[in-house]
């Protein structure tokens, strides 16, 4: 079903390239499993011509969403959700160069695009732009790179006056638990961003990230999974959050060490 649609999307003159991300795109899936499907575009494609173009193949829709990226949400007749992104490939392209070539940084998951653009399996390229984009792209970690990330995400964890460190204690000492939970999340946000630039590993997302490092990532805090284990369990505990906070502060401790003695900053 999915190669009808992509055909279709195909012969529409705004789309540059059609892209398979997720587990489809590689070996671990089988027929239950979601589709993650990337259009790119050189200008926006009217909704009504998406809902009629769908409208054959799919038995539940939502189009436009616009939660995280611009997309279309629809369940295929045979029941399998598909998930439709459309991107300005030109954009798209800016925004890897500037994090892989100028390290133009954010707080998190850093490399998750350059991640994906590696990763996916391009089904149409009208112009090869696309697949030159991946080739492009396929080089080894930049130092530079590597190491503006690692200082930033440091400075965060604790090095930095508003430094979640920080905030976690006073969300703690107000026993807010929106905060707790917000900050911490936050936090882990820059700790796996730091610990895949630490193994100059693009981000896999959001998704198995425990796992992902220890199958993965060769270089690892001590006690990396026992510890945020512990974490987890005594985010909420009645005890003004002082059992969580030595966890916390372990977290920070060794991921410090772990820096140092790979002498990467």
């Amino acid at each position: 079903m999915p190669d009808i649609l992509f055909k279709k999307f195909s012969q529409l003159d705004n789309v540059e390239a059609i892209a398979i991300g997720g587990s489809r795109a590689g070996k671990f899936f089988d027929e239950k499993s979601d589709y993650d499907v990337y259009v790119y575009v050189n200008s926006p494609i009217n909704e009504e011509i998406r809902k009629d173009l769908l409208s054959e193949h799919c038995s539940y829709m939502e189009i436009g969403n616009s939660f995280w990226e611009y997309e279309d949400n629809c369940v295929l007749n045979s029941g399998i959700d598909i998930d439709i992104l459309y991107r300005n490939l030109d954009e798209f392209c800016q925004s890897i160069e500037n994090v892989v070539l100028y390290s133009r940084i954010s707080n998190a998951y850093n490399t998750c695009m350059w991640h994906n653009l590696l990763n996916c399996k391009i089904v149409f390229d009208r112009n090869g732009k696309l697949t030159a984009a991946q080739k492009k792209y396929d080089i080894p970690y930049p130092k530079k790179l590597k190491t503006a990330i690692i200082k930033r995400q440091l400075k965060l964890l604790s090095d930095s006056m508003p430094a979640y460190n920080t905030q976690i204690k006073k969300a703690f000492a107000r026993n807010d638990l929106v905060s707790i939970n917000h900050r911490i999340t936050e936090f882990l946000a820059s700790y796996f961003d730091l610990i895949f630039a630490l193994n100059e590993k693009t981000h896999y997302g959001e998704k198995r990230l425990i796992s992902l490092c220890k199958s993965e990532c060769k270089i690892l805090p001590a006690d990396f999974e026992k510890n945020l284990v512990s974490l987890f369990k005594n985010m909420y505990n009645d005890n003004n959050g002082a059992t969580a906070l030595k966890d916390l502060e372990t977290i920070i401790t060794n991921i410090k060490q772990l820096v140092s003695e790979q002498k990467c900053i």
